[in-house]
């Protein structure tokens, strides 16, 4: 049965919980599966799912119960629709979010640090015999307070592993986390039988079999790199909003035969917009009154002005260099070519590179491969190799933390926001991603007009006089007549 248009919703969601590509996975597979979904694309990058639903089968309620239920949670209350019009207050519910996670992330790390440099030192004074002689303290003194810090660390700076590896485990599956949980909790986890019940174990000397040390770096090593991965996603968007910005805020309309001035979102097609040299247009339109000399190199690449007068486009976004004018507007909110341009680079951050499927899918059966590979370790080296139980549970927890390349699933679409924005910042607009992973393949650039890739700063490089005439004087009564103009080409004069 077809799906009725006027009922299909486009969103942009935020998803809590995702810090790895098979976290994208395993959310796009649940909501793909569900009940009145027709797409879901999720972006790691950004934390945002951007999907399209039938309303008329299914809710948010029922789309946010499934992602629950694969183990992540999707936050309903700040959906966007993708069709709306971008603005500064509609970004801010997902900034102030994002904000938010990355302010707790970096107060994690920084706890988790400052008791993992006293953990690290504690631990190799407690196998020092020349400090241990000079020490206050015994080796099980030490061991229980280093036991202590690394408690706090594991469980307040690091609880965020051990609740979503919780979660996914209740959904028989894994991640990144699970890596980070299962490496660092069964050091964690030893060490504590060791100093606590260390006669149960046969060990007579414990400070020989501690690994605090080792789940304490680990964790705040693994937290760093959070915070720095949470950094980079921040500056993502800032394109985004540098494109917001080149909207004005206000505009100043002709109503009921005065002028006035309100909220550039509140003019309607139809009204008359009134704009002074070096005011940006507000919206969309077409000139009624004056004649003016516009800068379109936000939307065209052309570095000169073009001149427009009665009966022309002007667009919104653009600057209305010397002249007033009047114009009627045409396009107004999502209609407009701005909001069109701020739209084409979400879409094409939010889009996905063939590569980036490709490590999508490795890192989908990668976590399942590493967890087997690690337990075969262990059971190589203790029951084959002969190591003692202590070093082969180190190799175990040796192969779970080396193999934790979050990068895998970050790196690919960090890389397509940063570029799309930047690239959008400099007037230069990218589809999709899989046009800018295309984009190394180009042998030759056409360009179809002159001025596109100049720098607009025009200069005088010779003065022709004609019969004789003083190039002093010529230059004098051009420049008086070039005076009071904006264009360029007088500024160069």
């Amino acid at each position: 049965m077809g799906t009725n248009r006027s009922t299909v919703q486009t969103l942009t969601l935020p998803v809590e919980g995702m810090t790895c590509a098979s976290c994208v996975a395993r959310v796009e597979k649940a909501l793909r599966t569900a009940e009145g979904v027709a797409t879901a694309n999720v972006n790691l990058a950004s934390e945002t799912v951007s999907l399209s639903f039938d309303s008329s089968r299914t809710d948010l309620q029922k789309i946010a119960a499934v992602v629950d239920e694969a183990g992540y949670k999707l936050i309903v209350s700040d959906a966007a629709d993708i069709t709306a019009e971008p603005s500064e207050s509609a970004a801010t519910p997902i900034d102030d979010r994002q904000e938010r996670a990355y302010r707790k992330l970096r107060s994690d790390f920084i706890f988790s640090a400052v008791l993992t440099i006293p953990v690290m030192v504690l631990s190799m004074i407690s196998v020092s015999d020349w400090f241990m002689r000079w020490s206050p303290l015994s080796t099980d003194e030490i061991n229980r307070l280093v036991f202590l810090a690394t408690t706090a660390i594991m469980f307040v700076a690091g609880k965020r592993f051990f609740i979503v590896a919780w979660k996914l485990a209740r959904h028989a599956s894994a991640d990144m986390n699970t890596l980070v949980a299962v490496g660092t909790g069964t050091a964690y986890l030893y060490s504590t039988l060791v100093v606590l019940f260390p006669r149960w174990l046969g060990i007579n000397h414990a400070g020989d079999h501690i690994y605090f040390d080792t789940s304490a770096t680990i964790m705040t090593l693994i937290l760093m790199g959070r915070v720095l991965e949470a950094r980079a996603r921040r500056r993502t968007t800032d394109a985004i909003k540098e494109l917001i910005g080149l909207q004005p805020k206000t505009a100043r309309v002709l109503r009921n035969g005065s002028e006035r001035d309100i909220p550039a979102a509140d003019v309607v097609t139809g009204d008359v917009v009134i704009v002074r040299p070096g005011e940006k247009i507000p919206v969309d339109g077409v000139i009624t009154r004056g004649s003016t000399a516009m800068d379109e190199s936000m939307v065209t690449g052309e570095s000169m002005p073009v001149e427009r007068s009665v009966g022309e486009k002007v667009i919104g976004g653009t600057i209305n260099k010397n002249g007033s004018v009047e114009f009627r507007a045409t396009a107004v909110g999502k209609q407009t070519v701005m909001a069109q341009i701020i739209r084409l680079v979400e879409q094409a951050q939010a889009s996905k590179a063939p590569v980036q499927t490709l490590a999508d899918q490795i890192a989908a059966v990668f976590v399942p491969v590493v967890i087997s590979l690690a337990v075969l370790t262990f059971i190589f080296w203790y029951f084959i190799g002969g190591l003692p139980f202590t070093a082969a549970m180190i190799n175990f927890i040796a192969v779970l933390i080396i193999a934790c390349p979050c990068a895998l699933g970050l790196a690919t679409p960090t890389a397509i926001m940063v570029g799309t924005g930047l690239a959008a910042s400099r007037g230069i607009l990218i589809k999709n991603a899989e046009s800018l992973e295309r984009a190394h393949k180009v042998q030759t650039v056409v360009l179809d007009k002159t001025g596109t890739v100049t720098e607009g700063k025009p200069s005088v490089t010779d003065v022709l006089p004609l019969n004789g005439s003083d190039e002093r004087l010529l230059l004098q009564q051009v420049a008086s007549v070039e005076n009071r103009s904006e264009h360029p080409l007088a500024r160069a004069i």
